[in-house]
Protein backbone atom coordinates (compact mmCIF):
# COMPACT_ATOMS: atom_id res chain seq x y z
CA UNK A 1 0.00 0.00 0.00
CA UNK A 2 0.80 3.82 -0.46
CA UNK A 3 1.13 5.81 2.68
CA UNK A 4 2.14 9.69 2.94
CA UNK A 5 4.33 10.86 5.53
CA UNK A 6 2.92 13.14 8.13
CA UNK A 7 3.94 15.76 10.78
CA UNK A 8 1.90 17.52 13.14
CA UNK A 9 3.32 20.56 12.12
CA UNK A 10 6.16 20.72 14.97
CA UNK A 11 8.03 18.36 13.96
CA UNK A 12 11.47 17.49 15.64
CA UNK A 13 14.90 16.75 14.66
CA UNK A 14 14.70 14.02 17.07
CA UNK A 15 11.83 12.43 15.10
CA UNK A 16 8.89 13.44 16.89
CA UNK A 17 6.02 14.54 15.63
CA UNK A 18 6.81 12.62 12.42
CA UNK A 19 4.23 9.42 11.29
CA UNK A 20 2.56 7.72 7.99
CA UNK A 21 -0.72 8.26 7.28
CA UNK A 22 -2.72 5.79 5.67
CA UNK A 23 -5.98 5.68 3.41
CA UNK A 24 -8.87 4.64 5.18
CA UNK A 25 -9.59 1.92 2.72
CA UNK A 26 -6.49 0.56 3.59
CA UNK A 27 -6.66 0.84 7.14
CA UNK A 28 -9.71 -1.25 7.08
CA UNK A 29 -8.86 -3.52 4.78
CA UNK A 30 -5.77 -4.88 6.24
CA UNK A 31 -5.56 -3.27 9.82
CA UNK A 32 -7.53 -5.16 12.69
CA UNK A 33 -9.00 -3.86 15.49
CA UNK A 34 -8.16 -6.61 17.73
CA UNK A 35 -4.56 -5.78 17.06
CA UNK A 36 -3.32 -3.31 19.74
CA UNK A 37 0.05 -2.65 17.70
CA UNK A 38 1.90 -3.49 14.87
CA UNK A 39 5.75 -4.28 14.30
CA UNK A 40 7.26 -1.87 11.81
CA UNK A 41 10.41 -2.85 9.98
CA UNK A 42 12.06 -0.39 8.40
CA UNK A 43 14.64 -0.88 5.52
CA UNK A 44 18.20 -0.78 6.12
CA UNK A 45 17.50 -0.04 9.90
CA UNK A 46 18.00 -2.97 12.79
CA UNK A 47 15.61 -2.38 14.64
CA UNK A 48 11.75 -2.81 14.61
CA UNK A 49 9.01 -0.31 16.00
CA UNK A 50 6.71 -1.53 17.99
CA UNK A 51 3.69 1.03 17.03
CA UNK A 52 0.60 1.36 19.33
CA UNK A 53 -2.91 1.36 16.99
CA UNK A 54 -5.44 0.93 19.76
CA UNK A 55 -6.28 4.56 19.87
CA UNK A 56 -9.60 6.31 18.36
CA UNK A 57 -7.61 8.88 16.71
CA UNK A 58 -6.18 6.03 14.77
CA UNK A 59 -9.41 4.19 13.91
CA UNK A 60 -11.28 7.57 12.95
CA UNK A 61 -11.96 8.78 9.85
CA UNK A 62 -9.70 11.78 9.53
CA UNK A 63 -6.42 10.86 11.35
CA UNK A 64 -5.34 7.23 10.48
CA UNK A 65 -1.63 7.93 11.16
CA UNK A 66 0.74 5.26 12.48
CA UNK A 67 3.01 7.51 14.55
CA UNK A 68 6.47 6.67 16.36
CA UNK A 69 9.53 9.15 16.62
CA UNK A 70 11.41 6.22 15.34
CA UNK A 71 9.47 6.57 12.06
CA UNK A 72 10.51 10.37 12.22
CA UNK A 73 14.19 9.51 12.88
CA UNK A 74 13.91 6.81 9.48
CA UNK A 75 12.50 9.65 7.40
CA UNK A 76 15.04 12.40 8.28
CA UNK A 77 17.96 9.76 7.93
CA UNK A 78 16.50 8.76 3.79
CA UNK A 79 16.07 12.37 3.38
CA UNK A 80 12.28 11.79 3.52
CA UNK A 81 11.84 14.46 5.48
CA UNK A 82 11.50 17.74 6.18
CA UNK A 83 9.66 18.25 2.67
CA UNK A 84 8.31 21.25 1.44
CA UNK A 85 5.12 22.68 2.60
CA UNK A 86 2.14 20.67 1.16
CA UNK A 87 3.85 17.65 -0.92
CA UNK A 88 5.09 15.00 1.42
CA UNK A 89 6.58 12.16 0.27
CA UNK A 90 4.61 8.96 -0.63
CA UNK A 91 6.09 5.27 0.57
CA UNK A 92 5.67 2.16 -0.04
CA UNK A 93 4.38 0.09 3.21
CA UNK A 94 3.80 -3.57 2.55
CA UNK A 95 2.42 -6.15 4.74
CA UNK A 96 4.58 -9.12 5.61
CA UNK A 97 2.40 -10.94 7.66
CA UNK A 98 -0.74 -10.38 9.82
CA UNK A 99 0.41 -7.04 12.04
CA UNK A 100 4.00 -6.91 10.74
CA UNK A 101 4.83 -4.76 8.34
CA UNK A 102 7.68 -3.09 5.96
CA UNK A 103 7.83 0.04 5.41
CA UNK A 104 10.27 0.98 1.75
CA UNK A 105 12.55 4.06 1.42
CA UNK A 106 11.62 4.39 -1.70
CA UNK A 107 9.41 7.66 -2.46
CA UNK A 108 6.72 6.71 -4.85
CA UNK A 109 6.63 9.68 -6.29
CA UNK A 110 9.34 10.08 -8.08
CA UNK A 111 8.63 6.83 -9.77
CA UNK A 112 7.26 6.83 -13.38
Amino acid sequence: MIVTAWNNGTPLKNGAGYGLKLDAGDRDRIFQREWKTIILELEDAPDMLEINIAKPSFWGATCRELTNAGIGRWLIRNSLAPWSKGVPPKILLKQIKDNRFFLMKSNVRNKS
